[in-house]
This record gives C-alpha cells, sequence and structure tokens, in this order.
C-alpha cells in the first residue's frame, strides 16, 4: 500500500477521534483516553488532529496537545525532508 495512502487514513482516523472525543465530553459520555488521541497524531495523523483540535474546538487549552500536536508535525515534516534529501542523493 502506498505510503500517502496509509498517512491519509490514519490523519482522517485522528481528525474522526478528535471529533469523537468533543461529542463524548459534550455528552458527559466516556471518553476516548488522551494517550490514544496523542499516539494518533504520534503515529502520522498529525495533521488530522490539528485539523480536529482547532475544527472541534477540543483539547486546545490543553499544553499537552496545544504543543505535543504541532511539535509531531514539525518533527514530521524534518524527518520526510531529511529522507527526501537522501533518496535525491541515491539518484
Amino acid at each position: 500500500m502506498n505510503l500517502l495512502v496509509i498517512l491519509l487514513i490514519i490523519n482522517i482516523i485522528a481528525f474522526l477521534l478528535f471529533g469523537i472525543d468533543k461529542r463524548k465530553a459534550v455528552r458527559h459520555r466516556y471518553r476516548i483516553p488522551e494517550w490514544v488521541l496523542m499516539l494518533s497524531a504520534f503515529a502520522g495523523g498529525c495533521i488530522g488532529a490539528l485539523a480536529g483540535m482547532l475544527l472541534f474546538h477540543h483539547k486546545t487549552k490543553h499544553a499537552k496537545f496545544f504543543i505535543g500536536v504541532p511539535l509531531f508535525l514539525i518533527l514530521h515534516l524534518v524527518l520526510v525532508l531529511y529522507y527526501w534529501q537522501l533518496f535525491l542523493e541515491l539518484l
């Protein structure tokens, strides 16, 4: 399976997790654990997680998320650029 398709799926899942957790929070239901939300962002879904945070106004006041999710995004971008540079050197 193509890596871009996998990342797209992970980002959609992260986005949905944040939306579902927000809905559960409003309805005072059993919540998705924070570690699951953070893991979804760390596993490659940082763009979906960030979009979910901003669209659903969820976890935006928690430093763990407000700082952590953008840091994951920066980390992923650095890794992509690094491996892209290695790929170009092999050509």
